[in-house]
């Protein structure tokens, strides 16, 4: 699977955990020189709490497009250390 955003690959890797329609990525799989800060936090019942990163590509900004979480609840182990996208990345494959 592949991430992309302004027609740029961001992330890419074969092994993605499939969570409520979200692709999430292994970390290492994150293109860093892509990534800048976000402050943003969400929070979700039985997830837990959200952090985010914005995307910089070819000089447009995508702002909160990542996010991850750092200490996810017991039932979203399975996305311990992976990252999923939004707001305007595509995920093909």
């Amino acid at each position: 699977m592949k991430a992309v955003f302004n027609g740029v690959v961001v992330a890419e890797s074969d092994d993605t955990v499939v969570v409520e329609g979200n692709h999430y990525f292994p970390e290492a799989a994150l293109k860093r020189e892509y990534t800048s800060f976000s402050n943003h936090r969400t929070s979700c019942a039985w997830k837990g709490q959200a952090r985010y990163l914005s995307l910089l590509v070819n000089g447009e900004l995508n702002s909160d497009a990542v996010w991850y979480y750092p200490e996810p609840s017991e039932a979203a182990a399975q996305i311990k250390n992976r990252v999923a996208f939004g707001r305007g990345v595509q995920i093909v494959e």
